[in-house]
């Protein structure tokens, strides 16, 4: 029973880790990239909107932070490099 319920605790605990690793999986924008924003200007609006950012980059057309929300609350934004929209959050 005990190895029963610590291997779920390391199955679940690895799962959440893996989600927030993982990539939207699709563009945030077909823009050419001369027109995306600089991976620093895209924290700065990420921050505007109350978010306190850890870590940022550009991967696959979608710009993907990972910050504290608000509520200090981990998160992993996926912005539009164009404009830092916000496109998703995990």
């Amino acid at each position: 029973m005990r190895t029963t319920i610590a291997l779920a605790t390391i199955v679940a605990i690895a799962g959440a880790f893996s989600a927030q690793a993982s990539s939207l999986g699709r563009p945030c924008t077909t823009a050419p990239q001369s027109q995306w924003l600089s991976v620093e200007a895209l924290k700065a609006k990420a921050e505007a909107q109350g978010y306190r950012v850890q870590k940022a980059k550009i991967s696959k057309a979608c710009g993907e932070i990972y910050a504290l929300d608000p509520n200090n609350a981990r998160t992993e934004l996926f912005v539009d490099p164009t404009s830092g929209e916000i496109i998703a959050k995990e």
